[in-house]
């Protein structure tokens, strides 16, 4: 029999489950090792338009859902790229400003935690995003994870059952227009 998972509460979205995304190369993976897992609804939501994984997040009736989509994918990418030289600030402006208004609106939804697959395999640059810039705000919701083993390792089912209790996300508004001074190697650091 399938373990209890107990939900953690987000008053702010009005969703009263726990959300956790999924993200690197293995995540369809995961979701594969938590279908039937009762309580707990996956969803595969990768490249879905950020509205569309919205409602699907807010329309699931149990106390976890577990997906593969990220609100801030195309932030992390322009924050990525500026720094890798890429890119211009102006482009990560603009994806901190359309992440923003997504979630003013509600048509993005961001994760109570994130788990990130194997992030010390991550180049140097997306390394520093998952565990530096966005890492850095709320440092108990992105938790790293091996990827799946085998279809019955039940790793990330583990950690479910034990997501730590910390500090809510802050608000995106009070620091997603700072990402540009978020620097690699120094994000966390200084203040």
């Amino acid at each position: 029999m399938a373990p209890e998972i107990e939900s953690h509460p987000t008053p702010e979205s009005g969703i009263t489950g726990t959300i956790v995304a999924v993200v690197g190369d293995a995540s369809e993976d995961v979701l594969a090792t938590l279908d039937g897992l009762r309580g707990v609804e996956t969803l595969s939501l990768r490249d879905s338009e950020p509205a569309l994984a919205a409602r699907r997040i807010a329309a699931a009736g149990t106390p976890w859902v577990v997906h593969d989509a990220d609100p801030l994918e195309h932030v992390a990418a322009a924050w990525v790229e500026l720094y890798e030289e890429r890119s211009t600030l102006g482009t990560l402006e603009v994806e901190v400003e359309n992440a923003l208004a997504q979630f003013d609106t509600g048509s993005a939804l961001m994760p109570d935690y994130y788990i990130v697959l194997e992030p010390e395999d991550a180049p140097g640059t997306w390394r520093h995003w998952w565990c530096g810039a966005l890492g850095h705000r709320a440092p108990r919701r992105v938790l790293p994870a091996h990827a799946p083993a085998a279809p019955d390792d039940a790793t990330v089912r583990r950690m479910l059952t034990s997501l730590p209790f910390s500090r809510p996300w802050p608000d995106p508004s009070s620091w997603l227009p700072g990402l540009p001074f978020d620097i690699p190697d120094r994000v966390g650091l200084r203040d």
